[in-house]
């Protein structure tokens, strides 16, 4: 909370906002941001496509009642199909694949920035350290923005500081953003682990390779698969052009990405 509300002080912002999903990261932002300026200063804004479920879409406007902040609700519907059809020459004969999804998220950042643009506000980004060590977020998409206020949790801390929060007071992050699967919701029964392994496992590895700079074989000695350690580290080296261009992020942990972190590009991708 400090540091969302000195790093928007000294940027000359009293106002902020951000897309609010239903799932558990922007939840999570949005609380944060709440707390630090003010639920008068902070914009929820949800950006419903034809992939969001009608739960997140609930649980979205439940929990912006909950910290009384302004919610507005952009369907993307129509910007989504006018994307489609312009691009209906050149995708022909391609099926749906990631190229149809980062569009919802690009819409998505654009009229987030618009809406910065025309109230001064500054766009804090959703995105957690997990998706930002993967790559799993799309460039001038959901990493528009000025802060990543989470850029520095993985994901396993982003839903254990949630619970931490609900265990302090009352009830603040509704249960169910906890407790459902994660997902983008960009194609249809979408879930993170189609492209990523569980979370619980991933971070573990993350967190032998970013902090302990382990290769494969040593953290295969800690226990854990040496082909799925392998592939995780090339991961994280391939992102690097995403993470260059990302917003700053909140440091909470002993290293954190923008940092001084530089991926060991060589070793990681060339490795067994």
């Amino acid at each position: 909370m400090m540091g969302i509300r000195e790093y928007m002080g000294k940027c000359g912002f009293t106002r902020a906002h951000l897309g609010l999903s239903g799932g558990i990261d922007s939840a999570l932002v949005a609380y944060l941001a709440v707390r630090a300026v003010g639920k008068e200063n902070v914009v929820a804004m949800s950006m419903p496509s034809r992939f969001s479920s009608q739960g997140s879409k609930d649980d979205a406007k439940e929990l912006a009642e909950i910290l009384g902040c302004r919610y507005e609700v952009l369907p993307i519907e129509g910007v989504f199909t006018a994307f489609l059809s312009t691009l209906g020459g050149v995708f022909e004969g391609r099926p749906f694949d990631i190229a149809e999804e980062n569009l919802q998220a690009r819409v998505r950042g654009s009229l987030l920035m618009g809406f910065s643009n025309k109230w001064n506000s500054m766009l804090l980004t959703t995105g957690n350290k997990s998706e930002l060590a993967m790559g799993y977020c799309t460039l001038y998409g959901d990493m528009n923005g000025a802060l990543g206020p989470i850029g520095d949790l993985f994901k396993t801390e982003v839903f254990a500081l949630c619970r931490r929060i609900n265990e302090r007071g009352a009830l603040v992050i509704p249960p169910a953003i906890i407790e459902k699967p994660p997902s983008a919701e960009l194609r249809a029964n979408q879930k993170d682990e189609d492209s990523l392994p569980p979370y619980e496992l991933l971070d573990e590895i993350l967190k032998l390779y970013l902090f302990n700079n382990l290769c494969a074989e040593e953290i295969a000695e800690r226990g854990f698969d040496r082909e799925l350690a392998g592939s995780i580290i090339k991961m994280v080296a391939r992102a690097e052009f995403k993470r260059r261009q990302a917003p700053p992020v909140l440091k909470v942990s002993p290293r954190a990405f923008g940092m001084g972190r530089r991926m060991p590009i060589a070793r990681a991708v060339y490795e067994g």
